[in-house]
């Protein structure tokens, strides 16, 4: 049977040697067995064992924890490392969700473009709305909002984005962007979770910004995004079901 000095045992597990007679003294690990001259040698048990301790180690367990557990006549080899599997797998989950929050945070910080001083003062006209329609595309936008919505809420939606200056309308935009990318991020996610349900918290009073939003309303919208053949493009060409996803958080939001 293969025997390890202390020397060969912590570079193998990737310790000091310090931390195995640090072990040995506790009596958490002892040695297989000790020559004349003093020297600890370790054998296959004790090296499952130092792997159990440094498991529970990586899972926030103190060392008095550990050799209780370890100590158990109970204690059970093969059912512990399934349980290690499961809590390092959820360990891991989180962890990714932390780097993907870290990746978008140094992407919002390397891109976002402040507003230039020239916009922040500068005056919404009609014609913004419509910035890179036709005359008749935007004509034909109004009259159908009205049948949609009604004139009265169009001409409502209008005086509001107009009293805007242009900085308010392009962070008004920005802000649109950020939620959907963001819900692109959490479409892995029921439409229920609390993650999606706090953005699309954030989309109904962006929402508002545009015009007086009651919840029927917001649901309405929530089903057009995804029939009405236009919305449902501009929505998917973040990530095709965004549309469909969009929808369904928002009935969620409103209890439909």
């Amino acid at each position: 049977m293969e025997q390890f000095t202390v020397k060969a045992l912590a570079k193998l597990a990737k310790i000091s040697v310090r931390t195995l007679h640090h072990y040995d003294k506790i009596s958490l690990l002892k040695p297989l067995l000790r020559s004349e001259s003093g020297y600890r040698y370790y054998g296959r048990d004790e090296l499952f064992r130092l792997q159990q301790i440094l498991f529970y180690k990586e899972l926030d367990f103190s060392l008095s924890s550990i050799a209780v557990i370890l100590d158990d006549p109970g204690f059970d080899l093969l059912a512990a490392l399934n349980e290690h599997k499961k809590e390092i797998k959820k360990r891991k989950s989180r962890l990714s969700e932390l780097l993907l929050t870290i990746d978008k945070t140094i992407d919002e910080l390397k891109t976002a473009q402040p507003i230039p001083n020239n916009l922040k003062n500068q005056k919404m006209k009609y014609e913004d709305l419509y910035k890179g329609f036709s005359k008749e595309q935007a004509e034909a936008y109004q009259k159908e909002a009205a049948e949609r919505w009604g004139a009265e809420t169009v001409a409502e939606s209008n005086k509001k984005l107009l009293a805007m200056n242009k900085g308010e309308w392009k962070a008004l935009k920005q802000q649109g962007e950020d939620i959907y990318k963001r819900l692109v991020q959490l479409m892995r996610l029921p439409p229920s979770d609390a993650q999606v349900q706090e953005l699309i918290q954030q989309h109904f009073e962006m929402t508002g910004r545009y015009f007086n939003v009651t919840h029927e309303i917001y649901s309405g919208l929530g089903s057009m995004y995804l029939e009405d053949e236009r919305f449902k493009a501009y929505y998917d060409k973040y990530d095709a079901g965004l549309a469909e996803f969009l929808r369904d958080a928002i009935h969620v939001f409103c209890k439909v």
